[in-house]
């Protein structure tokens, strides 16, 4: 028998039915007594109030308030409660957790680039996101006919969703001099060159982040190749940055 009580298992085994019969014996006398003999209160109604006045209604009845996440609902202001956890008329202990979640207000979509497409395409890219075609402008311009090529807000600028966003719209403009080159695949540096050598400018430059193309590579050019401009008409790029670090802007000396 004393052999046995030496060996390391038959100890380990010893000391955890001593710890679990302390442990039971801790819970049986203190710990059970005093959460049975708590005192118990209501959870208040705090859904629909600011942050502020439901914490401090949960604390003046001796609960401890945690905030939780934020949730987009048209239906509530920015800021207040729409949902609480208990629900408002349980009884609990006191001290008990009571989880608030906060309303982010009406919720926010990001405008899509419509650069480049037809009405049909951004009408559609608008709708998948809750924004609405907005006033059609038709001005002429050297950029192909029926072709966006200005929005009334750049992409990714925050809107409500139901707000419009207004487009321009290129009429054509007839023929010009000069036909605009093929920059896809080039360099923005060789771009600068390939345009100027035509008469032409460098307009905006969007920069889209890229996995697979070395930073600065041309993805996309409005107008584009073959269309007829005038002298000194700009030519605006879609370029490619970094996917790991912001791209620095291209600046034209």
């Amino acid at each position: 028998m004393k052999n046995l009580l030496q060996k390391p298992f038959v100890k380990k085994f010893i000391y955890f039915c001593i710890g679990f019969f302390l442990l039971v014996l801790i819970l049986d006398r203190f710990v059970f007594p005093w959460y049975v003999s708590s005192p118990e209160t209501t959870v208040p109604d705090v859904v629909g109030l600011i942050e502020s006045a439901a914490i401090g209604r949960l604390e003046d009845v001796s609960l401890q308030p945690v905030v939780g996440d934020t949730t987009f609902d048209q239906r509530f202001p920015k800021g207040t409660i729409i949902l609480q956890r208990p629900k408002a008329g349980e009884m609990v202990k006191e001290g008990r957790r009571v989880h608030l979640y906060i309303s982010g207000g009406e919720p926010i979509v990001y405008v899509p680039q419509l650069r480049g497409k037809s009405i049909r395409d951004a009408k559609f890219s608008l709708e998948r996101l809750g924004l609405k075609l907005g006033i059609i402008e038709e001005v002429p311009s050297n950029q192909p006919k029926d072709m966006i090529f200005d929005q009334q807000y750049t992409e990714g600028t925050p809107l409500k969703r139901g707000e419009f966003v207004g487009v321009s719209v290129s009429i054509g403009s007839g023929l010009g001099e000069i036909a605009v080159p093929d920059l896809i695949g080039k360099s923005l540096t060789e771009a600068q060159i390939i345009l100027s050598d035509s008469s032409l400018v460098i307009g905006k430059i969007n920069y889209q982040r890229s996995f697979s193309l070395l930073p600065n590579t041309i993805l996309d050019q409005y107008p584009s190749k073959g269309n007829r401009v005038n002298r000194g008409d700009a030519v605006d790029l879609f370029v490619t940055k970094s996917a790991d670090t912001e791209a620095e802007e291209f600046i034209e000396e």
